[in-house]
């Protein structure tokens, strides 16, 4: 096959994941609706939004050296799915625990696609395209999540939660069946089994990791709880709030884009990535501040710290992909991600008892996470993440 594959392999990869982030970033559009239909307390609410990350918490690392292993289209297939019968089990649970439960289900199998497609995508592009090719890639996430709230919301009020949770079930199905035709990976190896310990001893990954964890909490107070928020602390309809989920998504699209670009064009991925850092630090201060003041305030500083909150990820994939170096990725970014992952699955309970008692304060803490992220960022060489012949086979983000 030729090198113009790549670019299919790209549009494929993307896709599927793609149809799995219509899940993990699209449910909070349902988080109104979920609320009422299973009468949840606002704490409930926020661990069945994070049930999803729970899930994908345990298996990422796992699911990574699977793919290291075989042929990465059929872990993507099998993954993908799996999930897909996780969230049929989750259209016809009607308990609280059933919902968690299938939710956990469906993010430790669809977590297959996070770890794999990556890898498959990256196996085909050369150093020079990193920036560039994982900020097309990182797009998945944010097409997904626009996908999830402009039509969840939509499918729930004329159906019900259950016709929602059955299109999502149907998305992850189209994206087995896109990755079963369409992708080819890199050659497997086992290589990845002898060296899975390696990420634990560097300290350089554990500052990356570390660091860019810390990005998420601005990320899913914002992604993860705008659309609950407006709905109950200002009275926005669930549609008009949906609406700017998406629209936050739509703008994160050309963010990671433009982010990955210029992170090729400039020859390093932290510098453009710890001004992401305070700039999303900040912007998510001003929505904290302005909890109370008229929409026409709120909701662009929501439009502007939620894109920015989604803007680093492929900086922060690049950067580990390129410190680790060739021959250790796989296992290595298996690592940060799960890293990244324990964030993705505490914080929206956390968020969420907090949001009990003040929605400003939990806004505030969800500012500082960028910040003193960016604070651990300045421990790590100007040179960390700058090998530029090595090769990178990153998972996707959150």
């Amino acid at each position: 096959m030729g090198t113009r594959y790549r670019w299919v392999i790209l549009a494929a990869g993307t896709l599927a994941q793609t149809s799995f982030s219509a899940l993990s970033v699209g449910l909070p559009a349902l988080a109104p609706a979920l609320r009422s239909h299973y009468r949840l307390t606002l704490g409930e609410t926020g661990v069945v939004l994070g049930a999803v990350g729970i899930g994908m918490l345990f298996t990422l690392l796992p699911w990574g050296l699977l793919a290291d292993r075989l042929d990465e289209r059929w872990v993507i297939a099998a993954g993908l799915t799996g999930a897909a019968a996780a969230l049929a089990a989750a259209a016809m649970t009607t308990t609280f625990p059933g919902l968690t439960g299938a939710l956990v289900a469906a993010g430790a199998l669809g977590a297959s696609v996070n770890a794999a497609s990556g890898r498959a995508v990256m196996s085909w592009f050369p150093a020079s395209e990193l920036g560039l090719a994982l900020g097309i890639r990182q797009t998945a996430v944010p097409i997904g999540g626009a996908a999830g709230a402009a039509l969840l919301p939509v499918l729930a009020s004329a159906g019900s939660t259950r016709v929602a949770f059955y299109a999502l079930g149907g998305s992850c199905v189209a994206g087995a069946a896109l990755a079963a035709v369409f992708i080819r990976g890199s050659a497997p190896g086992d290589e990845a089994v002898t060296i899975v310990g390696k990420p634990l001893r560097d300290r350089r990954l554990w500052l990356l990791s570390c660091g860019t964890a810390l990005f998420l909490t601005s990320q899913i107070g914002i992604t993860g709880f705008v659309v609950l928020f407006l709905h109950e602390h200002r009275h926005v309809s669930t549609h008009a709030a949906a609406g700017l989920l998406a629209g936050i998504n739509v703008l994160a699209i050309g963010a990671r884009i433009l982010s990955g670009r210029i992170s090729d064009r400039v020859g390093n991925r932290l510098r453009p990535l710890r001004v992401v850092g305070v700039a999303c630090g900040m912007a998510t201060a001003v929505v904290a501040a302005a909890t109370d003041a008229p929409l026409g305030l709120l909701v662009p500083a929501f439009l502007v710290a939620g894109t920015l909150s989604m803007a680093w990820n492929a900086l922060g994939y690049a950067a580990a992909a390129e410190t680790v170096g060739s021959g250790k990725t796989g296992a290595a970014l298996g690592f940060q991600q799960t890293v990244l992952g324990v964030v993705v699955a505490a914080a929206p309970p956390a968020f969420a008892a907090l949001a009990a008692s003040s929605w400003r304060l939990a806004y505030f803490l969800a500012a500082a996470g960028p910040l003193l992220g960016t604070a651990l960022l300045l421990g790590l060489s100007p040179t960390a993440g700058r090998s530029r012949g090595t090769s990178a086979i990153p998972p996707a983000a959150p």
